[in-house]
């Protein structure tokens, strides 16, 4: 299958081929279809699919086979949960534009907003944008969005677990009811299919590849360790397998900043990436681990959604999410586009009942290996902490409740990326 039997026009194949692709992945060829059809769309796939691409490219084109008004209100709408993902979408949607006169604008808060406010004076076709800073804009004036035909809701499932619910409901009542709509996530949940129902009209569903599986390209190893030998081991492992880029993920921005200084006073090029960084920190740590300057970024759950990263060979869980959809998410910034990868997470006691729902999730046993010196301690309990303790992350009971209207409350490491991330 090629992307002309997929409907594509000739300014779009030629985007298309200016970036390398031949052949559609399987959730382009499943999506593009139905959506240059006016469908809307349902639709679920692991990250590092191509699945952007999937709603990106049949958008820009119904849009640039549409009338284009005068003053160019926003006619296009992708919501993402956070600034990274939003860039990330933005330049996809640049690429694929290249060949048109199509006009695109990305807007997200922890930068000043005069520039984003000017673009939009100017005239926008695509907007990309953030809950909060999208909502802020429109309560100031600064743009409409009366006049969008396509919404697009992408990573849908990251949206309610960082407690965009009531932001979603509010952007819903401000676009017309016309309009066609797609939906698309890494993982479906009840909440997320509940929230469908109430966007989306007669959708097509669309599933690249079941429900919560991990990508086969990707090799998982855990390894036993006693909790204060942690830092040691993943310094350890980076250092003597000469790792030059590696994506660890710790629970909370504290963690992240303490390993980060740990790598550093062990000789090895760390930036640490979350919500507590300014934006600029957080574009630059990025810049500096995509080219090379920086060996390992060190991240929060804010980063598992967003980072494109081609060829990232290593993914590190430092510490395992309590979430285990997160364990999904975290591992597929590595083996992405067929290419191979090496997820390894490092589990103490305390862990032991996390790695047990990530097992059961993933369908797999992941295998396990304990290192000399770095013996897990017998004596360890196995009991959980309880998230207030470690002050990160949320219970794993909690997302039915979180979901009910209501917006969670929130604490300096609670809900990474929460207002701070849009």
């Amino acid at each position: 299958m090629s992307f002309k039997s997929l409907g594509l026009s000739q300014a779009f194949l030629k985007a298309v081929e200016k970036q390398g692709y031949d052949t559609p992945s399987p959730i382009q060829s499943k999506a593009i279809p139905p959506i240059l059809e006016g469908k809307d769309i349902l639709a679920s796939a692991q990250t590092g699919t191509g699945k952007t691409a999937g709603f990106t490219l049949p958008m820009l084109q119904i849009l640039s086979q549409g009338q284009q008004l005068r003053q160019r209100p926003v006619r296009g709408l992708v919501l993402t949960p956070t600034r990274e993902l939003a860039a990330q979408v933005f330049e996809n949607v640049k690429s694929y534009s290249a060949y048109t006169d199509l006009r695109a604008s990305v807007i997200f808060g922890g930068v000043n907003q005069n520039p984003q406010v000017r673009q939009l004076r100017n005239g926008v076709d695509v907007l990309v944008a953030t809950p909060g800073r999208l909502l802020d804009l429109v309560g100031q004036g600064a743009l409409s969005l009366d006049k969008v035909e396509i919404f697009v809701l992408d990573e849908a499932d990251r949206m309610l677990d960082m407690g965009f619910l009531r932001d979603i409901e509010r952007i819903m009542k401000l676009l017309p009811k016309k309009r066609q709509n797609l939906m698309f996530s890494a993982t479906f949940s009840k909440d997320i299919k509940k929230l469908a129902n109430g966007i989306l009209n007669h959708p097509v569903q669309v599933e690249a590849t079941p429900e919560n599986t991990t990508v086969d390209a990707i090799n998982q190893k855990v390894y036993r360790v006693a909790k204060g030998k942690k830092t040691d081991l993943a310094i350890k492992l980076i250092s003597e397998g000469q790792w030059e880029q590696v994506l660890v993920f710790t629970r909370t921005k504290h963690g992240a900043n303490k390993l980060c200084k740990k790598m550093g006073q062990a000789g090895i090029t760390a930036a640490a990436i979350h919500g507590n960084k300014s934006q600029g920190a957080r574009t630059k740590a990025l810049a500096g681990f995509k080219s090379g300057e920086v060996g390992v970024l060190v991240a929060t759950d804010i980063a598992a959604r967003g980072l494109d990263i081609p060829l990232l060979p290593h993914v590190m869980n430092y510490e395992i999410p309590n979430i285990p959809e997160d364990y999904v998410h975290r591992i597929g910034r590595t083996g992405r586009a067929g290419a191979s990868g090496e997820a390894i997470s490092l589990v103490s006691a305390d862990e032991t009942s996390y790695l047990r729902d990530i097992e059961k999730l993933v369908g797999i046993s992941i295998p396990k290996e304990i290192i000399e010196g770095f013996e897990p301690d017998p004596n360890a309990s196995t009991e959980p902490v309880k998230p207030q303790q470690r002050g990160g992350n949320r219970s794993r009971n909690s997302s039915k409740n979180r979901n009910q209207n209501s917006r969670p409350k929130r604490n300096n490491d609670r809900r990474e990326g929460r207002r701070k991330s849009y």
